[in-house]
């Protein structure tokens, strides 16, 4: 029976081997360009299309992303509570959904209900991890609300300031330019801090990003510009809270963070202020408004992973109108201004024998998820691990096409100044700055192919 027993482990051994190939080329004839996440597409163009589960899922994890998505909206309340206690005491926001309306972008405002916009804070220097340095008192991001009875760390203010240009052809545009500055501040803030202010970005497709080997995202990579073509996309290795250890930074507008697990517990710890196992201190420790209660950590591993498995199960929406002639030639222009050089079209995640809608998916994220220069018109000159002051991670432009239907109007880019692709074209700078010009150059026929491809996304 023992001989048995080995014998029907090794066929099945040879039998999952087996089914762990490297995806073969797909066949030309087959192609459907509409397919973005590969089998994780949606074809939904409502305001709720950022929403879907991957289809196919099996009944149990069916029910464990709708786990997720409940309790990514629940509303947090002030410890102690029967119900979702916990909140606070200092915090952005009472909710995931609050910040990330419909699984899509947020409101580049502060201080209200439903603002988005949240603000890191360091010190010069970089902490023992090789991170930005918390500040004393402050910590590493600002929480500007509070629950009755405490008092929030600042309010922060946001001015703008617009001014207008012209395109090569004379119609002109408007790009408007943040100024962030703080007051009421509860304690005394040492000098020479740096801000970065961050927008909530979409939720859709991040589990076929952090699918993707490691070892093709640094193929990309070409930090000393060793091809000569002005792009030099680096990646951002991170101090990874959950595994306690250096690893690729994936998510964040700095390509900070390098989970999603890492992502939703920072995000309750810091945007709400609740602990878990990843992060059990209070984001208030030390500080006058910390509760001193021995509720941590507050959210349970059962919420927490199924928080992680929703984020990384929400499809990603289908590609429209590519078979229409305007938006080819708008794809023609959009590579010939080497907007390709960053926004890379295809990848393809690892294998994956545990979850098949993971495993060797060709997907269409026009990202290559390295850091790149854009220029001090984007600058934020807060450094973020390997990230530089003018760096930021080539976001991904799937599903942007759809921006304004799900969270109208759209905002675009780090902390929602551009509002609308064209003003994020022209904030472009740095490495970018050749394509923008390209972009800036044409006429108006063809920049509107550009954006029409660019919303068929």
């Amino acid at each position: 029976m023992k001989k048995l027993r080995v014998v029907g482990i090794l066929a099945l051994l040879v039998f999952v081997l087996s089914r762990c190939q490297k995806a073969a080329e797909f066949p030309a004839d087959k192609y459907d360009e509409r397919l973005s996440g590969g089998i994780a597409t949606v074809f939904d163009i409502t305001s709720h299309s950022f929403s879907n589960m991957f289809p196919g899922l099996s009944a149990y994890d069916q029910e464990v992303h709708g786990f997720g998505d409940a309790a990514f909206s629940k509303i947090f309340v002030t410890a102690p509570a029967p119900v979702n206690s916990g909140l606070g005491t200092i915090f952005n926001n009472n909710s995931c959904i609050s910040c990330h309306h419909n699984d899509g972008i947020g409101l580049p405002t502060a201080g209200d209900a439903r603002s988005s916009l949240l603000v890191r804070i360091s010190l010069p220097g970089t902490d023992a991890h090789g991170g930005p340095v918390a500040v004393p008192g402050y910590g590493l991001q600002l929480q500007d609300k509070a629950v009755f009875g405490k008092v929030p760390e600042c309010k922060i203010n946001i001015a703008y300031t617009n001014t207008t240009y012209s395109f090569a052809d004379g119609e002109t545009y408007a790009l408007r330019s943040p100024t962030y500055t703080l007051s009421n501040l509860y304690a005394d803030m040492p000098s020479g801090y740096m801000l970065s202010p961050r927008l909530a970005p979409p939720m859709f497709g991040l589990g076929l990003l952090e699918a993707v080997p490691e070892s093709e995202i640094l193929a990309l990579a070409d930090p000393n510009d060793a091809n000569g073509d002005g792009i030099k996309g680096k990646a951002n290795y991170v101090w990874d809270a959950a595994t306690q250890s250096r690893q690729l930074g994936r998510f964040g507008w700095k390509a900070n963070t390098a989970s999603i697990l890492t992502q939703v517990a920072a995000a309750y710890n810091q945007d709400i202020g609740i602990t878990s196992r990843i992060f059990p201190v209070e984001s208030s420790f030390g500080q006058l408004q910390y509760d001193g209660l021995k509720d941590d950590p507050e959210l349970p591993d059962s919420t927490l992973n199924a928080v992680r498995f929703y984020a990384a199960t929400l499809a990603v929406p289908a590609r429209r109108d590519v078979t229409d002639a305007d938006t080819k030639r708008g794809e023609m222009l959009f590579k010939q201004a080497k907007c390709v050089s960053c926004h890379v079209q295809t990848l393809t995640t690892g294998v994956n024998v545990a979850f098949a809608p993971l495993s060797n998916q060709v997907i269409h994220p026009y990202t290559d998820m390295l850091v790149h220069n854009m220029g001090a018109g984007l600058a934020d000159n807060r450094p973020d691990f390997l990230a530089g002051g003018q760096d930021w991670r080539t976001a991904s432009l799937w599903g942007i096409g759809l921006f304004e239907t799900v969270n109208s109007p759209g905002y675009y880019l780090h902390d929602g100044r551009a509002r609308n692709i064209t003003e994020a074209i022209m904030w472009h700078g740095g490495e970018a700055e050749a394509s923008k010009t390209y972009f800036a150059n044409l006429p108006k026929a063809d920049r509107d192919l550009v954006l029409k491809f660019l919303r068929s996304l």
